[in-house]
């Protein structure tokens, strides 16, 4: 997503595994950066190597303009793109790539600095139902099962919520039995709906939108929802509506927040570029108190980086300056262990002590998860074409969408046959 340009996994409790329980098993990818929204692929294993021609590629599905990764779960690849006028939700066979149903809807979103035209945020599979956030800042459900329209709401019409310079892209987040969406109107913020209805719950705050996705963090015995808004770090009780600030984290003009804030143990990470940095913290039931903070660790524009045994992996720097290294920082202090300069904007996926790295400048690599040095085990070129989606990692296959403005959708082997 150069359109910026222009728990861990493992929660404090174990509640947040259990939202997305029901239809979905241990290998699906049901929502942005896979089960806990932590990009890490737990139960997945990764080929020691590649040949010389690289992991095999099973299919390729041809997509619309957007930016939205897939999202997997129950045997479909839910993907979400938008065509001439209209966004399109479809679900695709994971072994073969063929379509399984299609449900459209009238798109109305237009671009501003960046000229796709498409939806941004990754659809969210919970239960027997699909989420999608549109550019526009409408949220529809449809059935899994076959596409079926449930509901619509037109939130950013409903709420005044600011398209700013991209459009929506925040992913919305189930938490037991409300769907939270960082909507960004006057006293809606942060919007809770009904997952069944799409009836409004409550709204809360004034707090902007941003293009970063919300993830879940259990303290005190309650579920809850960490944002990273336009300009805060905001704490939202998905019961109650209450929204806490933690911290100031944004900077005003022409600066964006879009990485997904990351949980592990008692542990916040949050990370942007513009100035802004990124911040340290244990949380707690009264709050965060910071461990450190500073521009110079790990400032990602916009993908997040992943976090294994204390150490967290990802892109330092912007893709539109051309100034964009991959490093591993010691999460305890920020301190730099490696870095790899001019390497560009990747999206990372952990799976065992592996790491698959996405670049947007169209590299996959292959490379160990090590804090003593980078250990690249193998790469392979994915074509020109960008891949600014978030890539998605289930049963052993690589999906990875690729283009601005129409593009495609690939699906790799990168696991044992």
């Amino acid at each position: 997503m150069s359109w910026l340009r222009q728990l861990s996994a493992r929660t404090i409790a174990c509640g947040f595994p259990l939202l997305l329980a029901g239809v979905l098993s241990a290998s699906d990818w049901p929502q942005i950066l896979g089960p806990q929204r932590s990009g890490q692929a737990e139960g997945e294993t990764l080929a020691a190597n590649w040949t010389s021609a690289g992991p095999k590629k099973l299919w390729t599905y041809k997509l619309g303009s957007g930016y939205a990764g897939p999202a997997i779960a129950a045997g479909k690849v839910v993907v979400f793109h938008r065509v001439a006028g209209r966004e399109l939700v479809e679900a695709l066979d994971p072994a073969s790539g063929k379509r399984l149903w299609s449900a459209g809807f009238e798109a109305t979103y237009r671009p501003g600095i960046d000229p796709d035209n498409g939806p941004r945020a990754v659809p969210l599979i919970a239960g027997k139902r699909v989420f999608v956030f549109g550019a526009a800042g409408d949220l529809r459900a449809v059935s899994l099962a076959d596409g079926q329209p449930l509901w619509e709401r037109h939130l950013y019409a409903d709420y005044e919520g600011d398209e700013g310079y991209f459009g929506a892209a925040s992913t919305p987040i189930l938490i037991g039995e409300r769907l939270l969406v960082n909507v960004g109107g006057p006293g809606a913020g942060i919007v809770a709906v009904d997952p069944a209805t799409g009836k409004t719950l409550w709204q809360a705050s004034d707090e902007g939108a941003s293009y970063s996705s919300p993830t879940a963090v259990t303290l005190g015995g309650k579920e809850q929802a960490i944002f990273i808004t336009r300009m805060n770090c905001v704490l939202a009780d998905p019961a109650t509506g209450k929204v806490l600030a933690l911290f100031p984290f944004g900077r005003r003009g022409p600066t964006v927040n879009g990485a997904t804030p990351l949980v592990f143990g008692d542990k916040l990470f949050v990370t942007s570029s513009y100035g802004v940095g990124a911040q340290y913290a244990t949380l707690g039931p009264a709050g965060a108190k910071e461990i450190w903070a500073n521009d110079d660790a790990m400032s990602s524009q916009y993908s997040t980086p992943v976090e294994h045994q204390g150490f967290l992996y990802g892109t330092h720097g912007r893709e539109d300056q051309g100034v964009a290294e991959l490093r591993s920082i010691e999460a305890a202090t920020g301190k730099v262990r490696w870095r790899q300069t001019d390497y560009g904007v990747a999206h990372v996926i952990l799976a065992g002590d592996k790491l698959l790295l996405v670049g947007v400048g169209g590299r996959l690599a292959l490379a160990r998860a090590s804090p003593a040095k980078y250990e690249e085990l193998a790469r392979f070129p994915l074509g020109n074409d960008p891949a600014r989606a978030i890539p998605a990692l289930s049963d052993g296959r690589l999906f990875v969408r690729t283009g601005s403005g129409g593009g495609k959708l690939h699906c790799l082997q990168v696991g044992p046959e």
